[in-house]
């Protein structure tokens, strides 16, 4: 069967569990616990013979073998005892719960699963289908998986721009189902024809990600497992933690990332009568530039701070880093004169499972320390302007960025060639000098230049389908930031 066909035949299951409240997020949980079961059973037999370190009495074996409550009962007990196990195994299993409450319908999944060779699949077919199955579960808006999920036509078209090199290190800080590791892991291995301590190095050590939510953490280390990153047998290259808690002990060569999207970082407080609240969560690091609550400007200085002198960051953040002041008027200037922020693209909106997020990816390299600022010219590419994107009808393509790569220039970025012109004012592609940038008013990067068709012509308008849906994304983006005003007026 082809990795789309295996796909629809394992999602199609779900729908008859959702009649018993499962949610695609729990079904594809209880997917991850059961493949991983699988695949150790194959590893332990013949050729592989592997030690999984899965007891017998809670290997797949036993799962098989079971129906009914006993089947229930026992699979309650096996990922109670798993979780307990150190290394991979502990961290996929860990705080693992049943959620198919219904026996007969776990006993089908098991036997759904059961029913193909999981290692012999290619590691590309493995990870194929497992990235589809993560892909629609970010498509259903109501579960919010969609906010762990960035458009892998984007995650490639930053990892072609940043273009990592063999034995060096990649961290991502809020690493979500693992989308940008396995974009640089396949471009290591295609433009790179890697000999046994490469693909050692790629296997064991190139990797390094943070997730605080533990489901999804969950989600990255099987999908990195199932691309052939990391084995049972070692660490998982996924700590479930608050990358921002503490400076960092170590740095990296790459850093690529989405942070999640949400301006406060907030904890939940219990006052002396009982009661919850929320209450803004401030970093207080020395190595930090600015104190402030506001997670992307916390994640900017964070990421800066985990960069090896020479490393390269390609991050994705709102356009509030780029015009707020106060904070983010200091993190600015800091990140322009301590590092060489070189490129800005500005997205559309619409690529986003957050409705009505408006993100640019900013590109820059960390540098040592020196009096005088590493930024010289930032490029910007405007890839917002008149352009229309929606999730369902015209999602964004790998091809649409081509342009933007280009003009990037990877192969040697600081050979660019501006497409706009007084005489060409349509073009895309323009920089604007460090001390252009620092007379704006805030040091202010968010800039634009083309004329925005719609506000020209009205003869021009979309069509009803599109204005409605473009409508319904503003609403729902104000909604979301008067809920954040909500929460700091509380």
């Amino acid at each position: 069967m082809t990795s789309t066909a295996i796909v629809n035949k394992v999602w199609n299951f779900c729908h008859t569990l959702r009649d018993d409240g499962v949610g695609y997020g729990d079904y594809l949980e209880q997917l991850t616990y059961l493949l991983f079961l699988k695949m150790a059973d194959e590893y332990s037999k013949p050729p592989y013979k592997r030690d999984t370190h899965i007891p017998d009495n809670f290997n797949w074996e036993s799962l098989r073998n079971k129906s009914g409550a006993e089947l229930e009962s026992h699979y309650v007990k096996l990922l109670d005892e798993l979780g307990k196990k150190t290394g991979m195994l502990g961290d996929i299993f860990v705080k693992s719960q049943n959620k198919i409450t219904d026996p007969a319908k776990l006993h089908k999944l098991i036997q759904l699963i059961d029913g193909e060779s999981w290692v012999l699949l290619g590691a590309d077919v493995k990870g194929d289908i497992y990235e589809g199955l993560l892909q629609k579960n970010a498509e259903d808006t109501k579960s919010g998986a969609g906010q762990y999920f960035t458009p892998r036509a984007l995650i490639q078209a930053m990892v072609e721009c940043v273009r990592p090199e063999p034995m060096k290190t990649i961290a991502d800080p809020a690493c979500g189902t693992g989308g940008f590791f396995l974009a640089a892991y396949d471009f290591l291995t295609k433009e790179h024809k890697l000999n046994k301590e490469q693909l050692e190095f790629l296997k064991y050590k190139t990797f390094r990600g943070w997730e605080i939510v533990a489901s999804t953490a969950r989600l990255a280390l099987m999908n990195l497992f199932l691309h052939n990153v990391g084995d049972m047998d070692h660490e998982g290259p996924i700590q479930r933690d608050d990358s921002l808690r503490t400076q960092p002990s170590e740095s990296f060569d790459y850093v690529l990332t989405n942070p999640p999207f949400g301006k406060k970082s907030s904890i939940t407080v219990t006052n002396e009568d009982g009661e919850e609240k929320r209450e803004a969560l401030i970093y207080n690091r020395q190595d930090f530039w600015a104190t402030t609550s506001n997670k992307q400007l916390n994640f900017v200085q964070h990421i800066r701070s985990i960069l090896k002198p020479g490393g390269s960051a390609a991050v994705v953040l709102p356009d509030n880093v780029l015009f707020e002041g106060g904070a983010g008027e200091t993190v600015r200037k800091e990140l322009m004169r301590s590092t060489e922020l070189h490129t800005i693209l500005r997205l559309p909106t619409g690529i986003f499972y957050a409705q009505g997020v408006k993100a640019n990816v900013l590109f820059f390299e960390n540098k040592p320390a020196s009096k005088k600022p590493w930024t010289n010219d930032v490029w910007i590419y405007d890839y917002r302007t008149n352009i229309k994107h929606t999730l369902k009808t015209d999602p964004l393509q790998y091809d649409d960025l081509k342009d933007f790569i280009a003009c990037y220039n990877p192969q040697d970025r600081h050979k660019r060639k501006a497409t706009w012109s007084p005489e060409m004012p349509e073009g895309r592609w323009r920089n604007y000098t460090y001390e252009e940038i620092m007379a704006r008013d805030k040091a202010s990067l968010d800039i634009f230049w083309l004329k925005d068709d719609s506000l020209e012509d009205s003869a021009n308008l979309p069509e009803p389908g599109v204005l409605a849906a473009e409508i319904v994304e503003d609403l729902e983006a104000a909604l979301e930031q008067f809920k954040l005003i909500a929460e700091d007026l509380k």
